[in-house]
C-alpha cells in the first residue's frame, strides 16, 4: 500500500488566526486598562467626598467660609491622584455650621473612557457624604 503525500500544508495558519483575533484581545485589555482608571478616580472623588464632610463637620469654629475653605482643601487633598483643578466641591444644603444640623459635600470630577483614541464614554464622577456637625 502506497502513502501519499499531502500536496497543501497547514504552515502559517496560527500565524494568521492570531493576527485575526489580535485586534479583539488588544481592544478588551485597553478596555481593561480604562475602566481600572476608572476605578480607580472613582475611589479617589469617594474619598474627596469623605473627607471633606468630616472636615467641615470638625470644623464649626472657623464659621462658614472657615469651614468651606477647609473642607474644600481637605478634599482636594485626600485625592492626589486627581486633578485638584477639575474637581467640582460643593456643599447642596448650604450648611449652617450648627451644632447638629448636617452638612453635605458633594466632590464631581470629569471623566472619558477612550479606546484607542477614541471616546466610548463621558461624563462625571460623583460622591456625596453627609455628616452631623460636631
Amino acid at each position: 500500500m502506497k502513502i501519499k503525500k499531502r500536496t497543501t500544508t497547514d504552515e502559517g495558519q496560527a500565524v494568521v488566526e492570531f493576527a485575526v483575533i489580535l485586534p479583539v484581545l488588544l481592544l478588551v485589555l485597553f478596555a481593561i486598562l480604562q475602566f481600572g482608571v476608572l476605578f480607580n478616580n472613582y475611589i479617589q472623588v469617594t474619598a474627596a467626598a469623605r473627607e471633606g464632610a468630616r472636615k467641615a463637620a470638625t470644623s464649626r469654629t472657623l464659621g462658614v467660609a472657615g469651614a468651606e475653605t477647609a473642607a474644600t482643601a481637605a478634599a482636594k487633598s485626600a485625592a492626589p491622584g486627581l486633578n485638584a483643578s477639575n474637581m467640582g466641591i460643593t456643599y447642596p444644603n448650604s450648611p449652617t455650621f450648627i451644632q447638629g444640623s448636617d452638612v453635605k459635600v458633594q466632590v464631581t470630577y470629569p471623566y472619558s473612557i477612550s479606546i484607542i483614541g477614541l471616546v466610548v464614554s463621558s461624563g462625571n464622577l460623583t460622591a456625596s457624604t453627609t455628616m452631623r456637625v460636631e
